[in-house]
């Protein structure tokens, strides 16, 4: 019966504020009231008493938005319809099925202005806010974005928080969302900051949590550890953080700690007895096995895709082992050709797969792969003959890493099994090599060995969070073959060197790159690992003179690596970072501040050397 009555009183009420915006007056409405209304509630009465009450919440543009409140009248006094009649033998006898919402023309009109109006309306700081909540959803799911945007901003631009409704947490996920989609980043953070200053306490535990997710995306696990510390402070029994903390420690490689605090979280919310079974499930699930937990989660969550990634997981598991290709010494240089199999192999895939790998970029596409994976994925589950081509394995491998390339928990399925396919095949580049008078490299640019090259630099990528040691061995194995390090992998080996405290191997690795830097070797990270590196070994007087040698490559790396909340550098068109710059700083501090943060006395011993 409710539900029969809210889509009667929205009808009726949309039917009313387009009369009532013919002249904003209050006799075209009741005109309409008793002409049309009652086709809308099938009772000319409840029409008649519906319509002074809609009007009394009405904003309207001829009196700056304020609404034009009509006096209730008392039982023998004229009734407020017009009728001529005394009010409890009027509208006063009318008994409505519900309530009626005050904020509820506002909503409406709210969905309904444009333009400069909108505008007007929203800057007049007269809308309520469970009526800028509502239009903002409703706006948000029906694809409006520029408009939910600019209404949802009302809502969070205010002094008085205390005005805040308790649903308002879905619409400000929804804003920080519309930022993040729209490149308003700098909207973004100021929105997080606002809350984070001065939001009432829901919001403020929320802001935490995405602030903490936002950082673990940009692989910032220093800033994502602080947030996460912020929120436990706020929130401290919250159910998400058990979700948070086992993401950050398997971010952080912890894997066995990551199960062990999501038992503690499990043990300490079960007690409580405030959570849903579904809740207390997946909190058991999580303490069993974070991974597995997360990454379950993950395929379920997307929706369409759910099926044909478990479908593919089952296809990789189930990988037999890799054929052998054509591999050759050609004038010293080792060289890969690809085979009329492989070629036609190939062909099938391109006929449902839509983007082309770009051969000037390293872990490019010319489309986004994913919007036809739908298609493609079942295909290829359907013929797993197509991943015998390397080429194959090279879309497949740069699509999963561009996907889920940040979230550990998906290496074991998704990037492990097509790492062993192309590591038989660099086995089989390694036998040749040896076969040779001298060994030959497998150089970027001779035949097709960029595909191998570029499927073997996805694959670290994707595996560096979640399989840090099977990504470093796959790199070093890598630079075995190609001496000339054209993926600039030796600074990522570097650093997962530091991450599991092999800092010998970690110094020598950092010296004899910098004995023969390539041209396009990001040097800030190898002198700044070699310092690190000398640090940790107690060998601080050279760790001072490699510390002057990378400050007189980046005056900024050392100022930034200290600060506890700097400002990021404004980001390039391009996304690339120069050498010397500022942006260059900022990525080294985001990738390895914890690391110096995690080594005992290194970031005093470098807030000294400021000084």
């Amino acid at each position: 019966m409710l539900a029969v009555w809210v889509e009667q009183l929205l009808g009726f009420a949309s039917g009313a504020l387009k009369a009532i915006r013919e002249d904003e007056r209050y006799p075209t409405l009741m005109a309409w009231a008793r002409e049309e209304g009652p086709k809308l509630t099938g009772d000319p009465a409840m029409a008649q008493a519906l319509a002074p009450e809609l009007w009394s919440q009405t904003p309207l543009a001829r009196l700056d938005f304020e609404c034009e409140a009509l006096a209730r009248p008392g039982r023998n006094e004229p009734c407020w319809c017009d009728s001529g009649r005394k009010t409890k033998r009027c509208c006063g006898a009318v008994s409505l099925p519900g309530e009626v919402p005050d904020h509820l023309m506002w909503m409406l009109s709210l969905r309904e202005w444009k333009g400069d109006t909108l505008k007007a309306a929203l800057a007049s700081g007269k809308a309520p806010a469970q009526a800028l909540l509502e239009a903002g959803l409703i706006a948000a799911e029906s694809g409006q974005r520029g408009r939910a945007q600019q209404i949802l901003e009302s809502l969070f631009e205010t002094a008085d928080w205390s005005r805040l409704p308790e649903q308002a947490e879905p619409a400000f996920e929804i804003l920080v969302d519309l930022y993040q989609e729209r490149g308003f980043h700098r909207k973004r953070e100021a929105l997080l900051d606002a809350v984070l200053d001065r939001g009432p306490l829901f919001l403020r535990g929320v802001a935490l949590e995405r602030l903490c997710l936002m950082h673990l995306d940009n692989d910032d696990l220093d800033s994502a550890r602080a947030a996460f510390v912020r929120a436990q402070q706020a929130l401290p029994d919250s159910p998400t953080l058990a979700y948070i903390e086992a993401m950050l420690l398997l971010h952080e490689g912890h894997e066995e700690e990551a199960r062990e605090r999501s038992s503690f979280w499990f043990r300490r919310l079960s007690r409580q007895g405030e959570l849903d079974p579904d809740q207390l499930q997946f909190l058991s699930d999580l303490a069993d096995n974070p991974g597995a937990t997360l990454a379950e989660q993950l395929l379920n969550a997307e929706e369409d895709l759910a099926e044909p990634l478990v479908a593919l997981q089952a296809l990789l598991e189930s990988l037999d082992g890799a054929p052998r290709l054509d591999l050759r010494v050609e004038e010293g240089q080792l060289a890969y050709h690809r085979s009329a199999r492989e070629d036609t192999l190939y062909a099938a895939f391109r006929a449902v797969f839509p983007a082309e790998v770009e051969n000037e970029a390293p872990l490019g596409f010319d489309d986004d792969p994913w919007q036809a994976a739908g298609e493609w994925l079942p295909a290829l589950c359907a013929h797993p003959e197509w991943l015998d081509s390397p080429a194959v394995v090279q879309s497949l491998a740069l699509a999963m890493t561009s996907r889920f390339g940040s979230l550990p928990w998906m290496a074991p399925s998704l990037f492990e099994p097509l790492s062993a396919r192309l590591e038989d095949w660099l086995e089989q580049a390694r036998e040749a090599s040896q076969q040779s008078a001298g060994e030959a490299a497998l150089g970027w640019d001779a035949a097709d060995n960029a595909v191998l090259l570029r499927t073997g630099l996805a694959l670290v990528v994707g595996m560096e969070r979640g399989a840090r040691q099977r990504s470093r061995r796959l790199a070093e194995r890598l630079l075995e073959l190609d001496d000339r390090d054209s993926l600039g992998l030796r600074e990522l080996v570097l650093d997962q060197l530091l991450r599991e405290g092999r800092d010998t191997e970690a110094l020598a690795l950092s010296e004899s790159a910098l004995a023969k830097p390539s041209e396009d070797e990001a040097v800030l990270g190898l002198l700044m690992g070699r310092v690190l590196a000398l640090y940790r070994l107690d060998r601080v007087d050279e760790a001072i003179e490699a510390l002057d040698v990378a400050q007189r490559h980046n005056g900024h790396a050392l100022a930034l690596l200290c600060a506890e909340n700097p400002r990021p550098p404004s980001p390039s068109g391009d996304g690339t970072a120069a050498p010397g710059s500022r942006a260059e700083a900022w990525q080294y501090r985001t990738l390895m501040r914890d690391q110096w943060r995690a080594t005992p006395g290194a970031l005093e011993w470098l807030a000294g050397r400021l000084d």
